[in-house]
This record gives structure tokens, sequence and C-alpha cells, in this order.
């Protein structure tokens, strides 16, 4: 039993390196990362196409709901109109501008999540 034979030496294997080599760069996102003038270019454009969403659907409730105050200036018999005993103004500045604002808001996300998706298609585009 007393075997004076060497043993072998236990060597461990590890994966790190397969770990660590990783799917190759993509070369949009290292010019995002790396904050080169290409990338800032990506992200000002994106910037730029929320910035005229933001302001596109802004004047659409700005002319959606300012355009009510003046027509009933304007023509004030259609101030007097009632519907089921409420005053039109009141019907439709007191009550339906909430649906109104919901919708808007509801189209802004939409259309923003839109905007992103079409950045992050341009980001994964495999180089042709």
């Amino acid at each position: 039993m007393g075997d004076d034979a060497p043993r072998p030496v236990r060597v461990r294997v590890v994966l790190g390196e397969a770990a660590v080599r990783g799917p190759a760069p993509d070369p949009a996102r290292a010019e995002l990362v790396e904050g080169t003038p290409i990338g800032e270019a990506l992200v000002n454009g994106l910037v730029r196409a929320q910035l005229a969403l933001a302001v596109r659907l802004s004047l659409v409730v700005a002319a959606g709901l300012g355009a009510l105050p003046l027509l009933f200036a304007v023509a004030p018999g259609v101030a007097r109109v009632k519907v089921l005993g409420i005053n039109l103004p009141w019907l439709l500045l007191g009550v339906l501008a909430y649906p109104f604002l919901v919708l808007v808001g509801w189209a802004y996300v939409r259309w923003a999540e839109r905007n992103e998706q079409d950045f992050t298609a341009v980001i994964r585009r495999p180089d042709a």
C-alpha cells in the first residue's frame, strides 16, 4: 500500500476565455460608446426626430384646444349652444379635452417608440 509513485498534478480547466470572447464587436455600437463624430451624429439624429415629433404634437394640441376659445369669441352663437343641458364650451373644454389629450399622449408614445426602434435597427444593422 505504500505507493511511492508521484501523483499527477491536477489541472483545472476553465472556460473563461470562451466566456470573455463574445460576438464580434459591432462597429456602430462602438461609434456610440466611444463618442466618435459618427456616434454623435446618430444620437443627434434620434434627438432631432424625438424633438420634431414633440413639436408637431404640441402644435396639434395648441391648435386643437387653442382654436376653441377663439371660435367661441368669434362666433358667440356657438358658445350658447347646449348639448344635453351643458353649454358647448364647458363640454368641449371641460370634458372632451381630456380624451383628446390622452389620445395625443398615446400617439406620442407610440411614435416615439417607433423612432427608437428605427434607431436601434440602424445600430444593429449588419454592414452591407
